[in-house]
């Protein structure tokens, strides 16, 4: 056992038997490597990430090459999703010196913790024009030692280039930018030149899923008069993802990414951001096109978050693995021979038939199941109703599934991912109709509130019972997002009340006083630079989404310096949103929300009153993507305190009421839902 056996990282913990002496990042760790001079071999990874299973497989479990890596270098491990400000760090280092990243992330650093050298998986011997690992260690190893000035240097150059990244200045204050339609309609124009026409999706392979241009792109389907070209690579997009191997067909949710380019095969691990980003574009893109098919993705993915994703208390866990005992993916795919197992006779021809299963199988002589002819074509085959023959399979399937040995689960509960199933789940409760949803969000809600928030402070992550590490930028503004979502879904007051907490802390901890915010808080540890989150990635900007929720919460509290606030953020990003659009789309809906005419809706009435639901009913039906609703008692104080929408919005003649209002001006009051709904649809 070295040093990370007690660790509450179960990616730390999967290395504690490793020959290499591994150290978790800390003081221990610098200070001997300042103390020996000896340079720092830094490894960064995730419990769900295959490669970096390979990667340790290969090399850290392998004695002659831990023995070089202990001779040579301090060799620490982190786990990016317990310190993702360590990962962003040393991420920009490795694009900055190599222009690529990815996990396992490897980075040889200078002892005062200098990024020299960097790359992501090694192999242990070489192979594809890579070096063996332990000859990459005793090359650098060498090199530190004979030819130091050049590190250094070289580092110089890294850390330079990182720090002037983390510090640049917002555009808008060397242009005079403001924001306008032409921004949006340029970033539509580049996102479409990169759209695949034929499966969809952005580029080639490998191919991941765009959630968060998919949002947009939702917003803009959905707003006043459309967005036809939006409408089209949105509805082309979810298709294909909804009818690839990378959606699970059995289990639902999605796996993280396809290696190809036709959504087909696969990276088997699940993790949580995806499947809340995804599930919550299926829904929004069932209210703005009324397809059919969304609901049913959108409520696969919540029935699996909900059925494997729970951990006690309430919260989601962090990822299912890419890996099984197994071996990769032999927890998802099947053989005829497996198939016939399980399934009657009827309903083993309709497998095939609508899966297209083979012999031969789609991957390593196995099938991963994707639908390839549709369930009417299947019908007129079989000469009988094929929908009732796949359920039964697909509900036989999932049962004979279970008993296989299982992908291991990693139960950490990550404040910035279970915001985003938060805010996914209470959309969809909204929209599907679903209130089993709503009661998870507010469960999940509940916990972050009460387990992660210690001393008044959010933190990271919970991981065997203890709150660990001051909680980032992305853990305030996501949080805030899910918090916003549940009070919109629900109307209960905590909700607002708990994320305007939220967002005073995350402007007073991250803001940078010019506009725009730091990754990391200004109490936090000091590593090379304070980073900037400003890209989205898998996950939103925390950048872009700080904008966007200090917006929300201006329309629902009438605050116009939290606008103030959101725009300086977006800002600073000005430029990559008409440059890279699918690496912005939280900066886009934010944009969409500042330049669209949004409205605020008020319904006053007592909880328990059922005028009071109809009305909010009424209301919802005919909000649009930016439209805001508020409910609550005026009889009670602290509700009207946390939300100005609802002050001086009586009842009329003892009826609830409801108040269709812009900027804060309202029309008449209304207490027939019908009159409401006729409001609603007026854009007056």
């Amino acid at each position: 056992m070295n040093r990370l056996a007690d660790q509450p990282s179960l990616y730390l913990r999967q290395h504690a038997e490793n020959p290499v002496d591994w150290y978790p990042w800390g003081d221990e760790a610098l200070a001997r490597a300042r103390a020996e001079d000896r340079p720092i071999l830094l490894s960064v990874g995730y419990s769900a990430c295959h490669w970096c299973h390979v990667m340790a497989h290969e090399s850290f479990e392998d004695p002659a090459t831990a023995a070089v890596m202990n001779e040579l270098f301090v060799n620490v491990k982190v786990d990016r999703e317990e310190r993702p400000d360590i990962d962003a760090l040393y991420m920009q280092a490795t694009l900055a010196l190599t222009g690529s990243g990815g996990w396992p992330m490897t980075v040889f650093l200078t002892p005062d913790g200098r990024p020299f050298y960097a790359g992501t998986y090694f192999p242990r011997e070489p192979r594809g024009g890579m070096p063996g690992f332990a000859d990459l260690c005793r090359a650098l190893a060498d090199a530190w030692t004979e030819r130091r000035d050049e590190v250094i240097a070289q580092a110089d150059r890294a850390t330079g280039r990182v720090a002037a990244a983390a510090e640049r200045a917002p555009l808008a204050e060397a242009t005079g930018a403001t924001f306008d339609r032409a921004l949006l309609d340029g970033a539509m124009l580049s996102l479409a030149r990169s759209f695949d026409p034929v499966q969809g999706g952005f580029g080639g392979a490998p191919k991941f899923p765009p959630s968060l241009a998919l949002e947009w792109l939702a917003v803009r389907a959905a707003s006043p008069g459309g967005d036809r070209h939006a409408h089209e690579m949105l509805e082309l997009t979810l298709a294909r993802m909804g009818a690839g191997g990378i959606h699970d067909q059995i289990g639902g949710g999605f796996h993280r990414y396809a290696v190809d380019g036709r959504w087909l095969v696969p990276h088997f691990e699940k993790m949580l951001y995806d499947n809340a980003l995804l599930g919550r574009v299926y829904a929004l893109a069932h209210r703005a096109t009324g397809t059919a098919e969304h609901a049913r993705i959108a409520e696969g993915v919540f029935d699996y978050l909900l059925r494997e994703m729970r951990v006690p208390g309430g919260a989601f866990a962090a990822a299912q693995d890419a890996d099984s005992p197994g071996g990769e993916g032999a927890f998802f795919v099947w053989t005829p021979a497996q198939l016939a197992a399980v399934l009657d006779p009827d309903q083993l021809r309709a497998v095939t038939l609508r899966y297209g299963v083979t012999d031969e199988g789609n991957f390593e002589g196995a099938n991963i199941l994707r639908p390839v002819v549709p369930v009417d074509a299947v019908s007129r085959r079989l000469g009988t109703e094929a929908k009732p023959l796949l359920s039964a399979a697909r509900a036989a399937l999932y049962t004979a599934r279970a008993a296989r040995p299982a992908p291991a689960r990693d139960d950490k509960v990550i404040a910035a991912w279970n915001g985003l199933a938060i805010a996914g789940l209470a959309d969809a409760g909204v929209i599907l109709g679903r209130n089993d949803y709503l009661d998870a969000a507010s469960a999940a809600a509940a916990f972050v509130l009460d387990a992660l928030v210690v001393d008044g402070r959010l933190r990271r992550a919970h991981m065997d019972g203890t709150a660990v590490g001051l909680g980032l930028l992305d853990d305030h503004a996501d949080m805030c997002h899910g918090l916003l979502c549940l009070h919109m879904a629900t109307g209960q007051s905590r909700w607002l009340t708990e994320a305007r907490r939220l967002a005073e802390r995350m402007i007073a901890l991250f803001g940078d006083g010019e506009g725009g915010f730091y990754y990391t808080p200004d109490d936090g540890e000091r590593l090379l630079c304070r980073t900037r989150d400003v890209e989205d990635h898998p996950v939103p900007s925390g950048n872009s989404q700080a904008a966007h929720v200090l917006m929300r919460l201006a329309d629902l509290t009438g605050a116009p310096e939290l606008e103030d606030a959101g725009l300086r953020a977006l800002e600073r990003v000005r430029e990559g949103m008409e440059r890279m659009p699918h690496a912005y789309g939280t900066a886009l809906v934010a944009v969409e929300r500042h330049l669209a005419e949004r409205r605020q809706v008020a319904v006053v009435g007592a909880p328990d009153d059922p005028r009071t639901a109809e009305l909010v009913a009424a209301a919802r039906g005919g909000l649009g993507p930016h439209d805001v609703l508020a409910v609550g008692d005026p009889a009670d104080a602290g509700t009207v305190d946390q939300c100005p929408l609802l002050a001086g919005r009586p009842l009329v003649a003892g009826a609830p009421a409801a108040y269709v209002c812009r900027h804060f001006t309202c029309r008449a009051p209304v207490t027939d839902p019908g009159e409401l709904v006729a409001l609603m649809s007026s854009r007056d």
